[in-house]
């Protein structure tokens, strides 16, 4: 695909587009007019300045390019993003690329296969056909696909099924044969394996773009002493009971009530982010423990904040009701909204009526 640069916000006073294309030729983008073939187009989407032009650039390089597709023929395209609804069932974000994708089509994503029950286009409105370069939003996949599978639409459901069933048996098979097997060669490492600890990881995402990302972050913290596996990755509430000795990280997500009393059951550690680094330096802090334990965080009170107080010369005030344990001034705090937390502080002042107060304890 070729790269169009449009330079954004031509009317603001210091707007100095030769500074942006000299930041862009370190990124191996050479402007047209400095001998390269990236062209720039300077922008202002407030004025409307260098919108006519930015269009004719596209179409210009389109008709050069020859991008062209047919439109009277099964539709093809790529899975952008997909994730799980509570209500609507698996929904995947789709660009068609060629042909016209219509409601009802049988469509074949990946490993995932169904008929397209509803379509709606990027302002959230239904639609009964999308064509070449439209993206749209489907309902109706018996599953979640991946982010940059190719779909298919096809004739024949049967046939459909059969071919995601061959797809499925490959992906099993090319998983089994990369678990490494013991050769001569390899036993020594496969022994040093064996004093290795590994550290076996659940992820579990709002969208599954979230979980490849998180996926291969956390792989990247392997090292000598101490190795990542992530067993299992997957889009959707938190829901699993004894998870195989592992962590289950969620991101976006919260455990139901069910998942939360299976998992204080069976010891299973869950742990809810809702920004990626702080996922990552958590787990990362957690492997040094791992080689040296260094820093414990223990839980010393919950509370439940039932009103808001809003003093202008303080701020916002939680009014609290403490469930267990006890709350202590100058203790950290992390406040939890749906299982995401949504704040990471230290406990300022204290107050339990009119007094202030070092600590309040249950009840």
């Amino acid at each position: 695909v070729s790269v169009v640069v449009a330079i954004n916000k031509m009317d603001k006073p210091g707007a100095n587009p030769e500074n942006v294309k000299q930041q862009l030729t370190e990124y191996e983008l050479v402007p047209e007019e400095w001998g390269g073939d990236t062209p720039c187009i300077p922008v202002s989407a407030k004025t409307k300045e260098g919108i006519p032009d930015l269009l004719e650039m596209v179409l210009l390089i389109a008709e050069m390019k020859e991008l062209k597709a047919n439109p009277d023929r099964q539709a093809k395209g790529c899975v952008i993003e997909a994730r799980l609804d509570k209500g609507r069932g698996p929904i995947a974000t789709m660009l068609v690329q060629n042909g016209t994708l219509h409601q009802g089509d049988i469509v074949v994503a990946g490993t995932a296969v169904g008929r397209v029950r509803a379509m709606t286009n990027d302002r959230g409105r239904k639609v009964k056909e999308a064509g070449p370069s439209v993206p749209v939003e489907i309902t109706g996949l018996d599953e979640v696909p991946q982010g940059g599978d190719i779909f298919n639409a096809v004739s024949d459901e049967r046939l459909a099924r059969q071919l995601v069933e061959q797809r499925k048996a490959k992906a099993k098979e090319e998983l089994f044969n990369s678990r490494t097997k013991v050769t001569l060669d390899n036993l020594f490492d496969q022994m040093k394996q064996g004093e290795m600890k590994e550290l076996q990881i659940i992820v579990k995402a709002d969208v599954q773009g979230s979980v490849e990302a998180v996926k291969q972050s956390l792989e990247k913290l392997s090292n000598d002493e101490v190795r990542v596996n992530v067993i299992h990755g997957g889009v959707g509430a938190i829901m699993l009971a004894n998870a195989s000795n592992a962590i289950i990280v969620g991101f976006n997500v919260r455990p139901d009530a069910t998942a939360v009393a299976n998992a204080e059951r069976e010891s299973v550690d869950i742990r809810l982010y809702s920004i990626i680094y702080n996922c990552i330096e958590e787990i990362e802090s957690a492997m040094k423990g791992m080689l040296a334990p260094k820093t414990r965080e223990v839980v010393i009170g919950n509370a439940e904040i039932r009103n808001i107080i809003r003093i202008k010369s303080v701020g916002v005030v939680a009014g609290s009701y403490v469930k267990n344990g006890t709350i202590k001034r100058n203790a950290q705090v992390r406040v939890i909204r749906d299982g995401v937390v949504i704040a990471d502080d230290t406990i300022a002042s204290l107050q339990r009526f009119k007094d202030a107060v070092k600590e309040v304890n249950e009840g």
